[in-house]
């Protein structure tokens, strides 16, 4: 059961998807912010996308401190984890990950959740936060619906995303 507070932010999410024509990235920058100001864990937030051709994903859209990992490979931290493995990765303490890329000193925690469209993994919503073990299973939740929004509202637009660097 999700509770009150994520309900309201996925309407928000839904309200924001649906300004027409809408650029995949401009949206996807929106759900960043609103996710980041709205969600006290959410320290960081972002959207990578995946380039199958190089096998790496790539930053499209964040709010928060920006990261020197824009590019990241298949297989190399909780990104390239979950690009491989198509399935969410919630590390309570990233402290004790051997394959943790560190965005930031101050990350302690971090969940991954993929992104499918026509059931392919086409990329991810990545969020850091400062605190211990903030992420529940409605975490998980909440960013599923926001990643089947987002799948929903921007589909081709997210094909061309896979692509770019």
């Amino acid at each position: 059961m999700i509770t009150t507070k994520y309900k309201e932010v996925l309407a928000q999410v839904k309200e924001l998807l649906k300004t027409e024509d809408l650029p995949a990235v401009e949206g996807l920058t929106a759900i960043c912010e609103l996710l980041n100001k709205t969600l006290e864990a959410y320290d960081w937030v972002g959207f990578y996308f995946s380039d199958f051709e190089s096998q790496m994903l790539h930053l499209k859209a964040y709010s928060g401190t920006p990261t020197e990992h824009t590019s990241i490979p298949f297989g190399k931290g909780i990104c390239g984890q979950v690009a491989l493995s198509n399935e969410n990765f919630v590390v309570p303490d990233v402290a004790s990950q051997d394959n943790y890329i560190a965005c930031s000193v101050d990350v302690r925690s971090e969940l991954v959740v993929p992104l499918f469209l026509e059931g392919k993994n086409i990329g991810q919503i990545d969020i850091d936060s400062k605190t211990l073990d903030p992420f529940s299973k409605e975490d998980e939740k909440l960013l599923g619906n926001v990643c089947n929004l987002v799948s929903s509202a921007f589909g081709k637009q997210l094909n061309q995303l896979q692509h770019y660097e």
